[in-house]
């Protein structure tokens, strides 16, 4: 009788015990936590209607491919593959920056890519968008004018050269929808995710949180 007593006890004790584990828990953040953990509980938190008032997403929305938003001749891809690629060969006429070869070494899967400008091999490095523009587009850009979508597409912070394959698998993944396969980036990748949405008032949903949460609650304190 007392077991049985003990067993009913539990059964109606454990949508409460279930709870604790669900998504809709909000995050906790001590005195202690790390800037990135600050600014993740900063965030605000979308859900439901909030993405859907969104309008239909298009890359057009974010201008017409890679800018020159500091006019000095060089477009952000090229800026990007300068900051990121070492061993760097470059065109030696006007167009001086562009980047024709170099090593990088991919945070997204830990391997060495010797890159070559050309129409056959170019896309074996692409320049990610950490926070997809896709997903930006949800978490507030639409209601953004076109000057600050271009000026989303072209920020450094959110811009890293990968592999591209890497790069498509991922697509407009959110973090509890994709990391990457190199575990040790992925206290970076996370930290790097929550500092572009934290300096543009991006939203989150609370998987998205939650999942970026996960990650950085055991990394060491990143800034950007």
């Amino acid at each position: 009788m007392a077991v049985a007593v003990l067993a009913l006890a539990a059964w109606m004790l454990l949508p409460q015990i279930l709870n604790g584990f669900t998504s809709d828990r909000p995050i906790e953040i001590d005195a202690s936590a790390s800037e990135p953990l600050r600014q993740l509980a900063s965030l605000e938190v979308a859900e439901g209607g909030d993405l859907s008032d969104a309008p239909p997403y298009s890359r057009a929305q974010f201008g017409d491919g890679w800018a020159d938003l500091d006019a000095d001749g060089c477009n952000t891809r090229n800026e990007i593959l300068a900051r990121d690629l070492t061993d760097l060969d470059f065109e030696s006429d006007a167009r001086a920056c562009v980047v024709q070869g170099g090593i990088l070494e991919d945070p997204y899967t830990d391997t060495t890519i010797v890159f070559q400008r050309g129409e056959q091999t170019s896309a074996a490095v692409q320049i990610d968008h950490v926070v997809a523009l896709a997903n930006g587009w949800r978490s507030g850009a639409w209601q953004w004018n076109a000057e600050d979508r271009l000026r989303f597409a072209n920020d450094p912070l959110n811009l890293l050269a990968v592999e591209g394959a890497a790069n498509q698998i991922k697509g407009a993944s959110t973090a509890d929808q994709w990391l990457p396969d190199n575990k040790g980036y992925r206290c970076d990748y996370a930290a790097r995710q929550v500092a572009v949405k934290y300096k543009w008032n991006l939203t989150v949903t609370r998987d998205e949180q939650q999942a970026l949460n996960r990650v950085l609650k055991d990394c060491p304190s990143i800034t950007f």
